[in-house]
């Protein structure tokens, strides 16, 4: 019995259970701990590795204008709106998106699956990062004159596959590409176990241990990188490998819908928008902590980090003087390990540095790994599972690593390209544009409804989304997009013109510049959800002298990230004809439908996903409402129910 005691004793002095907020949720031990463990699943592999190789693959400093104008006009947005609803509604993404609107609990799903899927690649990622850690022992380094070499044959262990071919107008498939090795390669699955035991370690007690975790997590990567970064730009020609982003302009680059496709999904994967884990975390915060702040903080600071640290592979680049070539693409995470090992080789006491660099990587990727699975375990535990969260996360890392044991085989490699690639081009950008639109779209629809009629909100929203689909679908068949673009929006306009003439006049007023005959109409069907949304959530983060949540931004989810999400959505359906001899591609494409039939069959039948919520948190988000009124706060709510009673049994008693 003492011996349990002490046990347990030094169980909660290593791992402390969490501190609890006033309404009894787990809560973080500081902000600095959430805006670290925010920020360490944005610092991950995302940023040493998968970013310099989606630029070399882009390279130019045409690359940029998709890049910026992804953070800015759609990251920022929907970062902004997934603190905000996490931290207003206190729940993983099920539960914040059924606050919204009950229809939305297959959005909800959406970024728990697409987090699922990404974090069981991405530490057999870290398993070859492993491996490469394993051998920096060694000297001297056997990496030493067989840098691809090395990552090929002794770290993927991947033998080459048989390509398979389409004809020659690329109408039917000649073969499919063969792997005639499927072997699970040993040290990758050993590798890849500890990576679980690691990650469930970090998140089996909650955000109290997470907290702590965070501090180490972030620190020692920033301090690494600066050293690497420096060594680098150090090197022989390194300036060509910067001149190489930095300098070259290739304009024709922008007629291509790759790239932009390439730099909204980087932006997504690096940021971490669209995977649900910000939505989670936040739900950890003090209710009325500094969202909109937050989101800046950990948007801003991502984006120079990545940037910074891409200086560490260009001018490695420049010194080994590997240029680009046309056709050519490198996998989604190769760049770095071509190029961070040749920076090594180049610095004394190398050995050293070696260690020091993969133990670097090791935490990043570790960082962003378990951030993800604890968007699964958050949800696991609102459901009202009577399991505890170290059973749920324990279960989930034992299923996980089963589910990873793939990509530890022989065709591995081009499995986690294949699933990559197509989660991030389908999947990811599907569900940042089910949260930026269709919450601006249903929330509080039916004080819409009341105002102008349900016909004209039917007619405005088929003119809306019927505007996008048919526009994009003209742009592609006939190959303008101009034409389709100004199809689709006079499609949008002609109905909602009708939508105009044929709804009721509001009996509630629109806001003073849009009181008009006509325009009260359009302002209702356009603008009147996303806006409520804004106004209801800034009384709960944007207080006292938090930053609010803007009013432009209902704009900017609805009429433009949504529309630019669709085209560059769109833009994954031809490029996947073009691949669709490779099975690992099909694979990856598959799962990212599967992802999609998921959330549209929580929008078609949203009782199914009920258990996915505590029965006592089901109703939440469909207390009836009126018109440009705010939504009360809970303990509001009751405080004013209690005081109305209170004055009801005075004035009884006065009678008396």
């Amino acid at each position: 019995m003492p011996i349990l005691y002490y046990l347990r004793k030094a169980v909660d002095a290593f791992a402390p259970p969490p501190k609890k907020s006033t309404d009894g949720r787990d809560q973080w031990p500081s902000r600095g701990a959430f805006l670290l463990a925010a920020m360490g699943g944005c610092a991950g592999q995302g940023n040493l590795l998968r970013y310099p190789s989606v630029v070399y693959n882009n390279y130019g400093l045409q690359w940029f204008i998709p890049y910026l104008l992804a953070v800015t006009m759609i990251a920022i947005p929907a970062l902004i709106l997934e603190i905000s609803i996490g931290q207003a509604y206190r729940g993983g993404t099920v539960i914040a998106f059924n606050n919204i609107h009950k229809r939305l609990r297959g959005v909800g799903l959406g970024p728990v699956i697409v987090s699922f899927i990404v974090t069981q690649y991405f530490t057999v990622n870290l398993a070859w990062i492993m491996v490469y850690f394993r051998h920096s022992f060694t000297s001297p380094l056997p990496w030493t004159g067989r840098i691809e070499d090395f990552y090929n044959n002794d770290v993927i262990a991947n033998p080459e596959p048989v390509m398979g071919a389409l004809s020659e107008n690329g109408k039917s498939v000649l073969s499919f590409t063969s792997y005639p090795d499927i072997k699970l390669i040993g040290e990758t699955v050993g590798w890849s176990a500890f990576v679980w035991f690691l990650i469930w370690i970090s998140i089996f007690r909650g955000v109290g241990l997470t907290g702590r975790v965070v501090y180490f997590t972030m620190g020692l990567p920033i301090v690494t990188t600066i050293i690497f970064v420096g060594r680098s730009l150090s090197l022989e020609n390194a300036s060509a490998g910067v001149r190489l982003v930095w300098a070259t302009w290739r304009s024709d680059q922008l007629r291509s819908g790759t790239v932009w496709q390439t730099a909204v999904g980087q932006v997504f994967f690096s940021t971490g928008v669209g995977f649900g884990y910000f939505t989670s975390y936040a739900s950890y915060n003090q209710k009325h902590s500094n969202a909109v702040m937050d989101a800046l903080l950990i948007c801003g600071s991502n984006v120079l980090f990545e940037n910074f640290a891409a200086f560490a592979a260009f001018g490695v680049i420049g010194y080994l003087r590997r240029w680009p070539q046309d056709g050519v693409r490198l996998g989604a995470f190769v760049l770095g390990f071509l190029t961070l090992p040749e920076a090594v080789l180049q610095m004394p006491g190398s050995n050293f540095w070696a260690v020091l660099l993969f133990f670097t990587l090791i935490v990043l990727g570790f960082s962003s790994a378990f951030v993800m699975l604890d968007v699964v375990a958050t949800m696991w535990v609102d459901s009202g599972s009577k399991l505890s969260r170290p059973t749920i996360v324990t279960t989930l890392t034992l299923i996980s690593f089963l589910m990873c044991l793939p990509y530890c085989t022989q065709f591995g490699y081009y499995l986690l390209d294949g699933i990559d690639r197509w989660i991030n081009n389908v999947a990811l950008i599907c569900v940042v544009w089910s949260e930026v639109v269709m919450s601006t779209t249903v929330y509080r629809w039916t004080d819409v409804t009341d105002q102008v009629g349900l016909p004209a909100f039917i007619i405005y929203n088929v003119g809306f989304f019927g505007g996008q689909i048919f526009g994009i679908a003209l742009a592609h068949g006939i190959g303008n997009p101009g034409a389709g673009a100004g199809a689709g929006i006079g499609f949008w306009a002609l109905l909602t013109v009708i939508a105009c003439v044929i709804a009721r006049q509001p009996i509630s007023p629109a806001p003073r510049k849009w009181n008009r005959r006509f325009l009260d109409r359009f302002w209702y069907l356009a603008f009147y959800s996303g806006n409520q949304l804004r106004r209801d959530l800034n009384v709960i983060v944007g207080q006292g002298r938090n930053w609010k949540i803007p009013f432009f931004l209902p704009f900017l989810w609805r009429y433009v990230s949504g529309p630019v999400l669709a085209i560059i959505f769109s833009f994954a359906f031809p490029e996947f004809h073009t691949l669709r001899y490779d099975p690992m591609m099909i694979a990856g494409f598959i799962l990212s439908i599967l992802t999609l039939t998921a959330m549209i069959v929580g929008f078609v039948m949203p009782r199914y996903y009920g258990k996915f919520i505590a029965p006592e948190r089901r109703d939440e988000g469909q207390e009836p409402t009126t018109a440009n009124t705010l939504k009360l706060e809970p303990t509001e709510s009751v405080l004013s129910m209690e005081a109305s009673s209170i004055d009801v049994e005075t004035d009884v008693v006065r009678e008396k």
